[in-house]
């Protein structure tokens, strides 16, 4: 028995939990309440995609004469469907390995209309490995079953995502509520066996469902539905990113027919205040509660009553993935494309290095709300530590850090850390491209085990970049992708089109600023998204600053996602899939050469960019740059100096030879015997187990006590190859 069961509803990932609940129970865990934790959305999936599972889809009653041709297809298929499913299943959880050779053997899984596109893929088979082969093709066949389920048994089926219409901003609860009060639906009956199963386990006195998107939205009232009919004494209450966004001006008291709480931004302070109203009632003669809807004399009341203080970082605890089945998520690739596939593959520790957002500047996103407004970094010190115990905890080395924009200078000082412990870790996170990201800490980063970045370029227009405040340029975007490249560190861009008063032309030049970043191999995945106005950005908040209007609604259930016109008049849902076609064959490397106009069925202007934009914006060094202030990192501990004697004509001169020894080659550079004595003293001084760092002014005051132009040393031919192999970093 546990005061409180956490769940997360279907559906959000397939390869990893989502991180909310790990969290609150971390919190929990500082205050000794207990809680137990569920993804329904792993366990919902692995029940239908089984071998009884599956046979259950295989036996619903269809007409085989109206089915389309691909479900006729896979109907005829089903006894190889049945046979192989489990053993599919159990290669993308990683327990049998072995598989891989048989499903790449093409004559293994059955095949519907999601191997066509193999054809057009054949090119990437090349660059991928043979268990990474195998993955995407069972992914194809997930998805040749996905599209027989959403034909035949349940239309709002989706791997990530479930009746995700219904929750996109509903102004009304109308059509949610009679979906909700309609007949369970085949996903409906597994979900809430799963979760009958779950109750009588645990026997919580609250169960607190956290609702990331608007594709977990429908399963919650579902499932909330089933507790208030069959455990009316158990108090259900909602939080997570869609409430947060969505539900801050709810008015149906429908809704709390199905919930007794819903709980808004930050979760750990409104929880414990739930707890201790529920669970210890009887101590509380004032119920004090934090940013929390409920119903208070037939009416929605919104309470937030408590004088406490929302918890600092450093103080919500370590997140606790016990619970969750761990070894039971499964890695999917739905592209092949190693960037693009990070989110679908592998099972990653989820951590934030800070709360908010360090620019919170950008017109297009919900920088009023707390999540994004309350900037509070964490010590790279208690970071670490925190990795260290999920290490401990999880048996995995992989750490997605979860965060709106992670700070530069905090990367930097959680790299040294883990370069300080000697961790063997792997990891990636959110970033802007802005010109903190030299050459030298994005090396640093790859050292430290960071393997990807993704970043919102947004609209690549500089016009429009500075009407979104995003604080970048095009070029400066094309100087931290190089860097990354040349670190060893993918890039994924997040891509906008659509934006108030963006031109058919600026799309156009926008595509071309892609192409270009592509073709020069300094981004390796992205993604388009068509601009959508949301209730809380400056956008939304003042819409006619940025020339559109919004279409006004009523709001008694979700409001986030505004309708307007835009004063262009611009139809720019129609460069939808022009933009995406291309992308898709930037991604895997192809195709640079065809003229823009081939990804449309229309005419388009030509792109006024030139066509080595991309390629002059690099040209610029600043290599031989001075900056007295950057903060000097020695890396190497592998160094050896020897004093040699060099003949030259009838004059002898010593000087010493410094080799460092590189995991992947050897450096070995000639010093004058003065310098090279100054510099092992450095070295050793400050290794990289020093927590202290040099600037390099005090470098040069130290240098100059004993010698004369640390400038023409510091620049000389010698240190400039220490510092290009990445013994000597700047940052």
């Amino acid at each position: 028995m546990k005061d409180l069961l956490l769940i997360t509803p279907p559906f959000t990932q397939l390869n990893t939990p989502y991180p909310a609940t790990a969290y609150i129970k971390g919190f929990l865990n500082t205050k000794n309440i207990s809680s137990f934790q569920a993804d329904l959305g792993i366990e919902v999936i692995l029940e239908l995609f089984s071998k009884n599972g599956i046979q259950n889809v295989f036996n619903k009653e269809i007409n085989i004469q109206t089915i389309s041709e691909n479900s006729q297809r896979i109907f005829s298929l089903r006894d190889e469907y049945i046979k192989t499913i489990d053993q599919v299943i159990s290669f993308l959880q990683g327990k049998t390995p072995t598989l891989a050779r048989q499903i790449c053997s093409m004559n293994f899984l059955p095949e519907a209309s999601r191997f066509n596109q193999l054809d057009d893929m054949e090119f990437a088979f090349g660059n991928m490995g043979l268990q990474d082969k195998a993955k995407h093709l069972a992914t194809l066949y997930l998805e040749d079953l996905s599209d027989y389920i959403i034909e035949n048994i349940d239309p709002d089926f989706g791997f990530s995502r479930y009746a995700e219409r219904l929750g996109k901003s509903a102004n009304s609860f109308d059509e949610l509520y009679s979906k909700i009060t309609a007949n369970n639906t085949f996903i409906d009956d597994i979900t809430l066996k799963t979760l009958h199963e779950k109750l009588e386990s645990v026997q919580p006195k609250m169960v607190c469902f956290s609702v990331p998107f608007p594709g977990n939205l429908y399963s919650a009232f579902r499932c909330a539905k089933f507790i208030k009919e069959n455990y009316p004494h158990i108090k259900t209450a909602m939080g997570g990113g869609f409430p947060n966004t969505e539900l801050r001006e709810v008015k149906d008291q429908r809704v709390f027919e199905f919930f007794d709480f819903i709980t808004l931004d930050d979760g750990e302070l409104p929880i414990e205040l739930l707890y201790q109203n529920v669970c210890h009632s009887e101590h509380n003669e004032k119920s004090e509660l934090k940013r929390t809807f409920l119903i208070e004399n037939n009416t929605v009341t919104y309470k937030n009553n408590s004088s406490r203080h929302d918890y600092k970082q450093a103080d919500i605890g370590t997140p606790d993935y016990s619970d969750l089945l761990l070894d039971q998520y499964i890695s999917v690739i739905e592209i092949a494309n190693p960037m693009h596939s990070l989110w679908s593959d592998g099972r990653w520790n989820k951590l934030t290095m800070a709360h908010g957002c360090y620019w919170g500047k950008c017109t297009f996103c919900d920088i009023s709300l707390d999540y994004i407004k309350i900037y509070e970094p964490i010590s790279a010190k208690i970071l670490v530590d925190r990795m260290e115990e999920l290490i401990r905890t999880t048996g995995e080395t992989g750490f997605h850090f979860v965060d709106e924009a992670a700070p530069p200078a905090l990367m930097r000082e959680v790299a040294l850390e883990i370069l300080r412990r000697n961790l063997v870790v792997t990891w990636w996170t959110n970033i802007r491209f802005e010109k903190s990201f030299t050459r030298d800490l994005c090396f640093l980063l790859k050292l430290s085990g960071c393997v990807a970045v993704s970043g919102g370029l947004e609209v690549a227009s500089d016009r429009l970049l500075k009407l979104i405040d995003k604080g970048i340029s095009v070029e400066q975007v094309a100087k931290v992708t190089r860097n990354f490249t040349e670190a060893g560190i993918m890039i994924h861009a997040y891509l906008m089109y659509g934006y108030p008063t963006q031109t058919i032309q600026e799309t156009i030049d926008s595509l071309e600023m892609v192409r270009q970043l592509f073709e020069m191999g300094i981004l390796q995945s992205g993604f388009w998204h068509q601009f959508a106005m949301t209730a809380h950005s400056p956008v939304g908040l003042n819409p006619e600053e940025f020339g559109v209007t919004p279409i006004k609604q009523e709001i008694y259930f979700a409001n986030n996602d505004v309708d307007f016109t835009d004063r262009t008049g611009i139809d720019h849902g129609k460069f939808s899939f022009g933009l995406k076609k291309s992308l898709f064959n930037y991604m895997h490397g192809i195709n640079f050469e065809l003229p823009l106009q081939e990804w449309f069925d229309f005419k388009i202007p030509r792109t006024t960019v030139h066509s080595n934009y991309i390629h002059d914006a690099l040209l610029e060094n600043d290599d031989f740059t001075f900056k007295g202030n950057s903060k000097i990192v020695f890396l190497s501990k592998n160094v050896i100096a020897e004093n040699r004697v060099k003949n030259k004509k009838k004059y002898n001169y010593t000087y010493t030879k410094i080799t460092v020894h590189l995991k992947t080659n050897i450096v070995t550079v000639d010093f004058d015997e003065g310098h090279a004595e100054w510099l092992m003293k450095i070295f050793s001084e400050y290794s990289v187990e020093n927590p202290k760092k040099p600037t390099l002014q005090q470098l040069k005051a130290d240098f100059e006590e004993n010698f004369d132009n640390f400038e023409l040393f510091w620049f000389s031919k010698s240190m400039q190859q220490l510092k290009e192999n990445g013994v000597i970093l700047s940052l």
